[in-house]
């Protein structure tokens, strides 16, 4: 029926129109009339929820969607208080508005486009609870109690003591797998929200998944939009970090914001009692089996699962080195020496042109096509906006950019994505005719959205040139197009039968989806129940069909009770951090918590 409902008109200024929305959609959401409320959205329109609504992260599209998602939302959410938080602005025919509101257990921040129709898209995003709000400004710890207390204890005496009793004398609430960025980010959040929750890295310190990788390692997005929540990178930080500044900095963090973490910490298996609604982690803490029986389990492995290690025939016979990227030592051992590196998306290129550069004989194998951008170009053009000092200059700070990026549905993410690489490649056309010379296969994604969409819909395929792809187009890095058939003793043999002699081989073949990480420790069948992890169901390239809406089991939750997953980039570590620790504060305090949308399993891997 809404769906031929006549759109509400809505006149004036900006921040009239904005005002008249606001109030008549509260009006109906406090009347209960849903179809009233669903008809103030167009016709083609997404709202966006960061778990206000839901308890989830779920985006539904068309008044029909609105409709479904109040129907089963609406009394328990009970919102009000809707109101702009600073003066809306217009432009092209579209009213954008930041917008602010509570609901019965928290309050939340939002975004709304309003078009001649109504409401195009509306992102709302719980950002605090009720009663449990973080200990910040006026609510900061006094840390220290004045006056004399016989034998008190210090900071230092209190935080050895909770060190020491956490995972034997006390439960951690949370267990997190993984201390990565990921892992920190959030247990870093989970401290501050009061969550007894613990972090286990299987290094020997925190960081170090960045310290072992390959030397030359450097970070590809800039400082804007790497920050960890609460502590930003200093101002003189380097725009682009290298990984071992990066290795000490979340090192630091870790300790500075106390984050209970565990070193040398392995975890062995993972069982849920469904009766219990607990988990028992086992973990091989530096030799010592130690128990651990959480009620929620994080796995904070990254946005990918286990390296995948191809299987050629003959890699028993190879007499050289070969190993994953993932264990790249550097090219220290190279010089003079013939190396052959498969694949060709970041990994790879920035392997060749270390390796290049200590004057080893270098080849990388393309098997499929590659999309590559300029990083001065992404910087300028496709981050710029939201993520540099001009974009801070127009007071966008990192919050505000996080939630820009977040207002924009997938469903139509790519529609704003593709003018942005139709003017890079107008920008270096002379480069990408270079490239191309070569033989280098070259694409800009199934739908020219380039390399954002590529990343959010199968994590790979593409490169941030800072140097390497120069290299490929000058002939400095040989370039062999084709599939890996075997290896010899000393070589790599393609299909087409072409050998390329070989000292060392690297495998720059990628990640598995991280659902791999639960079946090594939980068991295949509960790796199949929740089945693939990250992608939107684009039926673009490794990304297949049905549409999802949202990253598949990211930050929310999945079909198995008691299980999640965190990670990505830096940036959505950060963002996305905050909304899976609110959810799992709801459930450590009791907070009723009904999970609309969960989402289904249409791929197991």
């Amino acid at each position: 029926m809404t769906q031929t409902m006549d759109p509400v008109t809505l006149p004036g200024s900006p921040q009239a129109r904005v005002d008249a929305w606001l109030s008549e959609f509260e009006a109906a959401l406090a009347a209960r009339d849903i179809p009233r409320a669903a008809g103030l959205f167009a016709l083609d329109s997404y709202w966006r929820d960061l778990v206000s609504f839901t308890w989830n992260i779920k985006t539904v599209e068309g008044r029909e969607g609105v409709e479904h998602l109040l129907s089963a939302c609406l009394d328990g959410t009970d919102p009000s208080g809707f109101r702009t938080t600073e003066p809306p602005t217009e432009a092209d025919g579209v009213v954008e508005a930041w917008i602010e509101f509570e609901t019965a257990t928290g309050r939340a921040k939002g975004h709304l486009r309003l078009n001649d129709e109504g409401a195009w898209t509306l992102l709302t995003s719980l950002r605090e609870l009720k009663d449990f709000e973080e200990p910040q400004r006026d609510r900061r710890p006094k840390g220290v109690y004045h006056g004399a207390i016989e034998g008190r204890r210090s900071w230092a005496q209190e935080r050895e003591r909770e060190q020491t009793e956490l995972g034997y004398q006390r439960q951690p609430y949370v267990v997190v797998i993984g201390g990565g960025q990921g892992g920190i980010a959030l247990g870093a959040r989970l401290r501050q929200l009061g969550v007894p929750a613990l972090v286990v890295e299987r290094n020997d310190r925190p960081g170090d998944s960045w310290r072992k990788r390959y030397k030359s390692l450097c970070l590809h997005d800039p400082v804007w939009y790497d920050h960890l929540p609460y502590l930003p990178f200093p101002e003189n930080w380097p725009v682009f970090a290298p990984k071992d500044k990066i290795a000490d900095w979340l090192e630091m963090y870790t300790r500075v914001m106390e984050v209970p973490y565990w070193t040398r910490s392995e975890v062995t298996s993972a069982v849920y009692d469904s009766e219990t609604g607990r988990w028992t982690v086992t973990v091989d803490r530096d030799g010592e089996q130690v128990v651990l029986t959480p009620h929620q389990l994080v796995f904070a492995t990254g946005m990918s699962g286990k390296p995948n290690m191809p299987s050629f025939p003959g890699m028993e016979l190879f007499e050289g080195d070969q190993h994953h990227s993932s264990q790249h030592p550097g090219p220290d051992a190279y010089a003079g020496k013939k190396a052959v590196v498969i694949g060709s998306n970041n990994s790879a290129h920035d392997i060749c042109a270390a390796l290049w550069e200590h004057g080893a004989d270098v080849t990388m194998v393309q098997r499929s096509s590659t999309h590559v951008v300029k990083s001065d170009s992404l910087m300028e053009i496709g981050l710029g906006d939201l993520y540099s000092e001009r974009a801070l200059r127009s007071g966008i700070t990192t919050d505000k950019a996080d939630l820009i990026f977040a207002s924009l549905p997938y469903r139509i993410m790519h529609r704003f994505q593709i003018p942005v690489y139709d003017r890079i490649r107008e920008r270096d056309a002379d480069f990408y005719a270079r490239l191309e010379k070569t033989g280098f296969r070259h694409d800009w994604g199934d739908d020219g959205s380039g390399l954002f969409m590529k990343y959010l819909r199968r994590g790979s395929g593409y490169y941030i040139d800072v140097g390497a792809a120069e290299l490929v187009a000058d002939g400095k890095i040989k370039l062999a197009q084709g599939q890996v058939d075997h290896l010899t003793r000393d070589a790599v043999v393609l299909a087409d039968g072409r050998e390329l002699r070989a000292d060392l081989v690297v495998y720059a073949t990628g990640y598995g989806s991280m659902n791999g990480w639960v079946a090594d420790l939980a068991g295949q069948e509960m790796a199949d129940r929740v089945g693939k992890v990250w992608g939107l169901g684009s039926d673009t390239t490794k990304d297949p069909g049905p549409w999802e809406g949202e990253q598949r089991n990211m930050w929310k939750p999945t079909r198995q009770p008691g299980l999640w997953f965190h990670g990505g980039n830096l940036h959505q570590s950060r963002h996305y951090s905050l909304y899976l620790a609110l959810q799992l504060k709801a459930r450590y305090e009791g907070i009723p918590t009904p999970v609309y949308g969960l989402q289904e399993v249409h791929h197991q891997s």
